[in-house]
């Protein structure tokens, strides 16, 4: 990594989500961890009570729903920060 790079993510604080994506936040919340779980699986880790890079053993390879609230919390920021981007975008989501 280069010592100069600094992280510029695009400015979403002017986006207010409606109440409506709440359900669709949670989703992709879930989603993320099942994708992120799914990658480490197809590494060779597995759940392990501490994680353990030599060992490849992780506590959150659980069910989304078992994760303790800060951990679902960093997915529901992933989703949050990607809906809200989308949206800046210009693109518009809705449900058919």
């Amino acid at each position: 990594m280069k010592k100069n790079y600094v992280p510029q993510p695009m400015d979403t604080s002017d986006i207010q989500l409606p109440k409506e994506f709440n359900e669709l936040v949670e989703e992709m919340a879930k989603n993320v961890h099942e994708v992120w779980a799914q990658s480490r699986m197809e590494q060779g880790w597995t759940y392990g009570e501490e994680r353990s890079d030599a060992l490849k053993q992780h506590p959150c390879l659980i069910p989304y729903e078992e994760l303790p609230e800060v951990e679902k919390a960093y997915d529901r920021d992933t989703a949050l920060g990607t809906l809200k981007l989308i949206c800046k975008l210009g693109f518009k989501i809705s449900k058919h």
